[in-house]
């Protein structure tokens, strides 16, 4: 009896996420079947994995470029219709036919589409983080009230999606979790001497010894944020503490995160650094398939060495764990006054060391806003930007 193929929606298709996505879905075209594909403005990526895997829809965030892929399109004879705007993002993840969702827009601008896609009670494979960040109560609540179902991509929470037991969420106290430990490598700023920090570049920033990414998500591993941001993240969707998730600083990036248990046993997901694997787990869960991922090889490695995280090296941790104390608005500032400080570091606009100082001041000065619908929640996010941005021109 032959199983009906899965239609996927890809938000971010262009990014790194998106693309290791859409490698494993080339391997299986029995299995899965992509309906619509999503970038912001990278239209020449975006037009040949159009060609490539036909979707019935493109949608490119900026109308203007998507006018354009419209027409290149129209002329290589294509029937991928081309949409634009962010109401046609949640339009493709909430669409009737569509089973799952690879939510994996970089930011902010991934929350609605990603609440839609939940509300609209798909398979949703979270990339986004920031969706849980800024809204993790209300997309909670709207997987429940939707029954969707929500597979973390996160390679950190995927891992502890692994190895916690199939019922948790069903009954977690009967699990016996005593702590989530999130790994995390270091980056490569984890041995040098600080006072060399103080003139680190983009291009040393974005260097990960371990992981091919972004350069926003390379920054933010850099400074340790991303690991304050999936601390955050693994409370909402483990419903753990903040004192029950602790970091792991673990360089060879093997273990991937690990579940500790009240009886003593402690549970570890390993892999080879390779996102296809915790893609190719949700896409086919609660089965297995072929990642086209290298093997593990144990030998190789030799070693796994484990540290705990320095916060004076990675005060954004710290901060993180802070705003995940604090509640309210404080996790939405959080990842706000970030973005803005990493974009102008990135721009050569502020020094490496002062991401954490905007992050703070920012902290400080917006407080207290609500947080209980996404209209207020998009609100908050406004409103510390534009004190972000004041903090980094003073900084500048």
């Amino acid at each position: 009896m032959n199983t009906p193929r899965q239609r996927i929606t890809v938000l971010g298709a262009t990014g790194s996420i998106g693309t290791s996505t859409l490698d494993v879905i080339a391997r299986h075209p029995e299995r899965f079947e992509v309906f619509a594909l999503s970038a912001q403005r990278q239209m020449d990526a975006l037009f040949a994995q159009c060609l490539r895997f036909a979707p019935r829809y493109a949608v490119l965030g900026d109308e203007a470029v998507a006018l354009q892929l419209r027409q290149r399109l129209g002329e290589a004879g294509s029937a991928t219709e081309v949409l634009g705007g962010a109401a046609a993002l949640e339009d493709i993840a909430a669409a009737g036919e569509v089973d799952t969702v690879m939510a994996a827009i970089v930011g902010a601008a991934g929350l609605p589409p990603a609440l839609a896609a939940a509300r609209a009670g798909k398979k949703v494979l979270l990339a986004n983080k920031e969706a849980l960040v800024l809204a993790g109560g209300l997309f909670m609540d709207a997987v429940a009230g939707a029954g969707a179902l929500l597979l973390p991509i996160d390679s950190e929470h995927n891992a502890v999606f692994q190895a916690l037991p199939a019922d948790y969420r069903r009954d977690p106290a009967v699990a016996g979790v005593r702590r989530v430990l999130l790994t995390a490598s270091g980056g490569p700023f984890r041995t040098r001497a600080l006072h060399e920090l103080d003139g680190v570049t983009p291009e040393q920033a974005c260097a990960h010894p371990k992981w091919v990414m972004g350069r926003k998500i390379s920054v933010d591993s850099a400074t340790m944020m991303n690991k304050g941001l999936e601390v955050i993240e693994a409370h909402w969707l483990f419903g753990v503490d903040a004192d029950a998730i602790e970091v792991v600083v673990h360089p060879q990036s093997v273990i991937h995160s690990l579940v500790d248990y009240v009886d003593g046993s402690v549970l570890a997901q390993l892999g080879n650094p390779d996102m296809r694997t915790p893609i190719a787990h949700a896409l086919a869960w609660p089965q297995r398939i072929d990642s086209g991922v290298r093997a593990l090889d144990l030998f190789e490695i030799a070693r796994l060495d484990f540290e705990r995280p320095d916060y004076q090296r990675f005060p954004c941790l710290a901060l993180a764990y802070g705003a995940l104390r604090s509640g309210g608005c404080a996790p939405a500032v959080l990842n706000a006054a970030n973005e803005e400080a990493v974009a102008a570091f990135l721009d050569h606009g502020l020094p490496y060391r002062q991401i954490p100082a905007v992050i703070a001041a920012t902290l400080e000065r917006v407080c207290d806003l609500p947080v209980d619908s996404v209209e207020a929640i998009l609100a908050a996010d406004v409103q510390a930007r534009a004190v972000a941005r004041a903090e980094i021109h003073k900084r500048r």
